[in-house]
């Protein structure tokens, strides 16, 4: 029998305990964990609960069942904007994320975050997958909130920004700020990195962002998703629909079989992340969030909408949206109301009760009252949506503005070589009884055209006034990366392209003076060649002999400051000069 002095104190930390447990119980009660899943060029016909009869989704279509589905929820036409305003809660114009590619997708680092927001209120937070706004300091996931990181660099993997030979199969990727090559598929791997991030941190509120680079090509997955696709005649198949766009004439269906093989992956993975929630006891209280970054990127089933990926059109920006949270959303709920990629910053904070700071600013609202019902009346909005190759964004190029019931678009213009769009005349559709834009009314509704005109200059003006499309600069020499691996993914310039002869400069800031070793990295050279490197003033050259594949400028001596970085390979074939494929800047101690 314990003494009287000693059974008190054991009652008395007994006590503590309890209550420390639970405290600890009533934190988790009332702050959900946050579970964002999104895809890559899974456009909303790529699932079985949108009436597609061939791919295989039953964890997804399960999903949607379980909590709340937007009727009609919207992303950018491509996925670097799309990804800067679903962890912004902001127009990516005014992110400086702007395209994908040559240094467009890069976001400003003082942007602020989901991952920031949350982690300052006491969150854990991880990213594993698909980044795509940065790969270089302070731009990088790690640099903006994410305290835990596994993700490939660029737009995807088997790109320029990757190790060269890279693939789906074994990736190099990029963990907590190190390159290491993991073994295995990528989706897996992401999806256990995931599992294993929830499993060590049940006990405190945590965010993951689990961003799939799949179904985007390349077409890379193991033969046995695609085997149960390979005899499907895609085009022939009864998808239920009695109205729409119809089918895409020429479905390839290798590249179906291919696309579907890689969904159903990501639906396993999905299944399996589910079912460690609910081993974990932890589903009650997780906020799960599927949606997709644009519209599909090949043509095929795509629930009658029109277009594809890269379109201002349904079928390039419409995409799905489920949200399941046990606790609060009832199973099955379908929100009519409008909503968009940038309202789930606000929703996400508004359920897990972080206050959302004055500045900068949010275009998203929080979609909460919608999704647990305790919205009694929900005023009409206006959405805008903007896509285009090039360097700054232009007026009237590629756009559309969405009401609850219009849709007033100008899908010309998208690409580098298209110059219609300077004359093309807007189109406008009544979506409430023309859902698939079948019929364009414009000329029968000329007020209506000002109108919502007027509604998209005054938000071009804003989102402009905002930076006036200032680029973000990628910081050398400092000890949070060094080196710093420049790749083309980041390389801007009128011949900065993927291509064999592209050529590019990259935009920098030295963040303070110092000496470095600069080593450009590029395929063998053909002949006798010249290396040559500059920053600012600063200008080396070197010879180099046929077949060489790369070559290091010793203790540069580079000024701080801001300045356009270049390296570039000449000889008699290449007069003008190709760019180096990578430039690694390392500060010398």
């Amino acid at each position: 029998m314990l003494a009287p002095q000693l059974r008190d104190s054991t009652c008395a930390l007994l006590v503590v305990i309890c209550m420390a447990v639970a405290a600890r119980v009533g934190i988790a009660a009332e702050r959900p964990n946050v579970l964002l899943i999104i895809t890559d060029d899974q456009g909303y016909g790529d699932l079985g609960v949108h009436g597609n009869p061939a791919v295989r989704t039953p964890h997804l279509d399960r999903l949607a069942g379980q909590g709340a589905q937007f009727k009609t929820f919207y992303v950018s036409p491509v996925c670097s904007p799309t990804r800067a305003s679903l962890l912004t809660g902001r127009y990516n114009y005014r992110t400086g994320v702007v395209d994908t590619y040559l240094g467009r997708s890069m976001m400003h680092p003082d942007e602020v975050t989901l991952a920031e927001m949350l982690a300052s209120a006491g969150y854990r937070t991880g990213i594993f997958g698909k980044w795509h706004l940065g790969d270089n300091y302070p731009l990088r996931p790690q640099d903006q909130g994410f305290q835990e990181t596994l993700v490939h660099r660029g737009g995807g993997i088997a790109q320029p920004a990757g190790p060269p030979g890279d693939g789906y199969f074994d990736p190099v990727l990029v963990e907590n700020g190190q390159p290491v090559q993991k073994q295995g598929y990528c989706s897996d791997i992401y999806t256990d990195a995931a599992i294993d991030f929830v499993a060590r941190h049940r006990g405190e509120p945590w965010f993951a962002y689990l961003a799939f680079n799949c179904p985007h090509t390349p077409l890379q997955v193991e033969e046995r998703y695609v085997e149960p696709y390979r005899n499907v005649d895609f085009g022939t198949l009864d998808y239920g629909r009695t109205a729409g766009q119809p089918l895409p004439s020429k479905i390839d269906r290798d590249t179906t079989a291919r696309v579907y093989g890689m969904v159903n992956n990501i639906d396993e993975n999905v299944g399996r992340l589910l079912a460690r929630l609910d081993e974990l006891e932890l589903a009650q209280d997780t906020i799960v969030i599927f949606l997709t970054d644009n519209g599909p990127q090949q043509p095929r089933y795509n629930a009658g909408m029109l277009d594809l990926k890269g379109n201002v059109h349904e079928g390039g920006i419409r995409v799905p949206c489920f949200v399941r949270w046990p606790r609060r959303i009832e199973p099955g709920r379908q929100v009519e109301p409008i909503a968009a990629h940038l309202d789930l910053v606000p929703t996400i904070l508004d359920a897990c009760e972080v206050e959302v700071a004055a500045t900068p600013k949010l275009d998203g609202k929080s979609l909460l009252p919608l999704l647990t019902g305790a919205a009694s009346e929900w005023p009409d909005r206006t959405l805008f949506f903007q896509w285009h190759r090039g360097e700054v964004p232009q007026p009237h190029r590629a756009c559309a503005v969405r009401t609850q019931r219009y849709k007033l678009a100008q899908p010309l213009g998208a690409r580098d070589d298209d110059r219609r769009y300077e004359d093309a005349p807007f189109e406008l559709y009544d979506l409430s009884v023309d859902p698939y834009e079948q019929k364009n009314i414009v000329a029968e509704h000329p007020d209506l055209v000002a109108d919502l005109t007027a509604r998209y200059d005054a938000w071009y003006a804003d989102v402009r006034a905002e930076r006036e499309f200032a680029p973000p600069r990628i910081v050398l020499g400092t000890e949070h990366e060094n080196p710093a691996t420049l790749t083309r993914q980041d390389w801007r310039g009128p011949d900065s392209t993927w291509g064999e002869k592209g050529r590019g400069h990259w935009l920098v800031d030295v963040a303070t003076p110092g000496t470095f070793d600069v080593t450009l990295r590029f395929p063998a050279v053909r002949e006798d060649s010249t290396a040559s490197f500059s920053l600012g003033d600063v200008t080396r050259t070197a010879d180099l002999v046929q077949g060489a594949t790369e070559h290091t400028f010793r203790e540069v001596r580079l000024p701080a400051g801001q300045g356009q970085l270049e390296a570039v390979l000449s000889s008699n074939a290449q007069e003008e000069g190709i760019g180096a494929h990578y430039v690694d800047v390392q500060r010398l101690p």
